[in-house]
């Protein structure tokens, strides 16, 4: 026996490692179990599981999806002035602005636009953000059109905000007795095949979270999680040996980003809002719009058809410009069409905000002409039917 064990025998027999294994056994859960011991404690640690992921779940939708619903219930579409027509003349006409993906109100882009006030009188929509619903739309700017005396609309849609805008303008063209001039789409995809693969996988991505996760069309959390990903090329960084690695300066600069731009934005589009938008891209419906816009109703002639797009179709990393531009030659072109293309340098998908020098140019220049010809024409054939 060691010096150590002479002194302190009931010492070393305390902490005996034997001991202590058998005492924590017999203090332990289910010590006492005798049948089935196994998959009764299975089930236990199940339960307390279970019972963590519910109290986690509570709290995600006590204070991240339950707020958020509150308020999107509250929510609706809007039409919004932005600017009176610069002519006088042009009292009768309207021009409508509508965003694209992940977009909710359409004034600041409009506002960059200064020279569609040569056209008419510019509104903005403000999405409804807990969806879409084109009739809804249709119904506001045909009511609002009429309570201001405003007898021709023109509508604008930026890159997916160009699918509602068709989609809105068979509405006005076939059941209403506004005249509809013009339907100016900018970077349109007319289909889901226009969607360049990233950003389509981005929609589906965010489609099959929508459909399993509850609370997801409301849910900020996953909306900040989804949004910080798609921007990982400015944080992510491989290593020599490939591994990845996260900076992490740049990435609390992206989650700041998102945090201002689509979390706690006025102007940022609802998780459902967003659903609803790539859902009408998906439908596919640009192209039967186009056939309704492609003929008379109701006494009134076809509206024209403006397609903006880069010169250089990779300046556009989101939709193949080319591929909507050859949709539209097939439906709205040819000898006796309604079609005007134009392709402004320097441009990128839908960015009138980031270069309005270009979009006014080409509007002012280009547009302005094919566009106020079939106004000039409306306005003719509505004098010539007026009793006199």
């Amino acid at each position: 026996m060691s010096p150590l064990e002479e002194r302190h025998p009931s010492t070393v027999t305390d902490w005996d490692d034997q001991r202590r294994k058998a005492s924590l056994r017999v203090t332990g859960l289910g010590y006492e179990w005798k049948s089935l011991r196994r998959t009764r404690l299975a089930l236990v640690r199940v339960a307390a599981l279970l019972l963590v992921g519910l109290v986690l779940f509570a709290q995600y939708w006590v204070h991240d999806v339950a707020p958020e619903q509150a308020r999107l219930a509250r929510t609706e579409p809007a039409i919004l002035p932005v600017a009176p027509p610069a002519d006088a003349e042009n009292w009768d006409t309207v021009v409508v602005d509508m965003v694209g993906l992940g977009g909710l109100n359409a004034s600041n882009t409009a506002a960059a636009l200064p020279s569609l006030s040569h056209l008419g009188v510019v509104w903005a929509i403000k999405y409804d953000n807990r969806g879409i619903d084109t009739r809804v739309i249709a119904e506001l700017i045909i009511r609002a059109a009429q309570m201001s005396g405003l007898k021709n609309i023109v509508l604008v849609g930026h890159s997916m905000g160009g699918v509602i805008a068709l989609e809105v303008a068979k509405h006005i063209h076939t059941d209403s007795d506004r005249r509809l001039v013009s339907v100016i789409l900018d970077c349109t995809p007319m289909d889901l095949n226009a969607v360049r693969p990233e950003s389509r996988g981005r929609g589906e991505d965010m489609l099959r979270w929508m459909g399993w996760l509850p609370g997801a069309r409301e849910s900020r959390g996953l909306r900040l999680t989804v949004e910080t990903y798609a921007r990982r090329d400015r944080f992510l960084d491989r290593g020599g040996a490939g591994m990845p690695g996260i900076r992490v300066a740049k990435l609390g600069a992206v989650v700041s980003d998102v945090l201002r731009e689509k979390i706690f934005s006025r102007d940022a589009a609802s998780n459902g809002l967003i659903e609803s938008q790539f859902l009408a891209i998906v439908a596919g419906g640009a192209i039967d719009d186009l056939r309704a816009l492609s003929r008379p109703s109701g006494g009134k002639p076809r509206p024209s058809i403006v397609f903006i797009r880069p010169r250089n179709p990779g300046n556009d990393p989101v939709v193949d410009v080319e591929y909507s531009h050859q949709v539209l030659i097939e439906r709205s072109g040819g000898v006796d069409g309604t079609l005007l293309v134009v392709m402004p340098r320097n441009i990128g998908h839908a960015n009138p905000m980031q270069r309005p020098r270009e979009y006014n140019a080409v509007i002012d220049q280009q547009i302005l002409p094919f566009v106020q010809r079939f106004q000039r024409e409306i306005r003719a054939d509505a004098s010539a039917a007026a009793p006199r």
